[in-house]
């Protein structure tokens, strides 16, 4: 990364910051980007992290009520209400789920014009997006691409083309990503300190490209999840340390849990093959099998090595089931 390209992109971010764009009426739908509110289940698995109750954004796309927004408000949902632009309120249930790429699908009785998907792909450094919440998440702000790339996260959780803006906004969860054409090209997911990665901090946001929900879109709507196999989920946060992979929490009852493995512990290999960042661990874990299938770690635990394996399950299986 040089330092003209991070000149440019302060540069843009200063100007995305003090700058809001007036939209036409037909630029973009902006009524259908709606607000969520989510209540888990009872003693839901993810409540601690995440919260018994989630508030967020949803984006009306597609289909007649469908509604995209980012899959961690909704799982473990007991109860999810939609409230639109007018006040109206609607009930929604979920569609589908997909923990590969991180989208959750809904529906709900609204009618709106709905927002047409268009292309990350076509999304280059330094274009200028607007990113739409619901009203009371801040509405919508102008903001800058200032970087593409791969992007992995401490929950087993990795994606390709992940698309990173400044300058930040915190209520981000579900937030639509527009592009100068006024499609939807992605879906607010995270607040990251590294947009730009030069070796200091540079506060945005990570999107999850549209482009990844096209080829998994027709499964989440006919069977609610992806008709490739499940991985294997071990319920283990990491971080990547000065290029160890070190364990920052190990989920109670998970089958890493089970097999005991411990916070602080760090991951040297997988099935025999060393690792040392966090992408090499999950793709040497997803090369492993199917959700299910045993998987070989090698551990640095207390200045001994130990071997362990851990009987892998499907991450869906683990969480309570949707009443809804």
């Amino acid at each position: 990364m040089t330092v003209s390209f991070f000149a440019a992109a302060l540069s843009s971010w200063r100007a995305a910051h003090l700058s809001v764009p007036e939209l036409r009426a037909d630029d973009a739908p902006l009524d259908a980007v709606v607000k969520l509110s989510i209540k888990a289940v009872p003693n839901a698995r993810t409540a601690e992290n995440l919260g018994a109750e989630r508030e967020g954004t949803g984006v009306v796309f597609g289909e007649r009520g469908l509604i995209l927004t980012i899959g961690y408000l909704i799982l473990e949902a007991g109860s999810i209400l939609v409230v639109a632009g007018d006040g109206r309120v609607y009930p929604a249930s979920v569609v589908g789920y997909d923990h590969a790429t991180g989208f959750g699908v809904l529906r709900a009785g609204i009618d709106c014009r709905p927002f047409e998907l268009g292309s990350s792909k076509a999304l280059r450094e330094l274009s200028t997006v607007l990113v739409a919440a619901h009203g009371s998440a801040g509405g919508i702000s102008r903001s800058c691409v200032v970087s593409r790339r791969r992007f992995t996260g401490w929950w087993e959780y990795m994606i390709d083309g992940g698309i990173f803006t400044a300058p930040p906004r915190f209520e981000h969860s579900g937030a639509a990503l527009i592009d100068a054409d006024g499609r939807l090209v992605g879906t607010g997911s995270l607040w990251v300190s590294d947009a730009l990665e030069v070796g200091a901090a540079f506060p945005g946001n990570m999107f999850v490209p549209i482009d990844l929900l096209k080829p998994r879109l027709e499964d989440l709507l006919s069977t609610g999840r992806s008709r490739e196999p499940a991985r294997p989920w071990l319920g283990v946060y990491s971080e990547e340390i000065q290029g160890h992979v070190v364990v920052t929490r190990v989920l109670p009852e998970s089958p890493a849990a089970i097999a005991g493995l411990v916070r602080g512990d760090i991951i040297l290999g997988v099935e025999g093959e060393a690792v040392g960042h966090q992408s090499e661990f999950y793709q040497r874990l997803w090369a492993a099998g199917e959700a299910g299938a045993p998987v070989v770690l090698h551990v640095l635990s207390k200045r001994t090595v130990r071997q362990l394996t851990i009987r892998s399950m499907d991450r869906m299986a683990f969480l309570r089931p949707w009443p809804i």
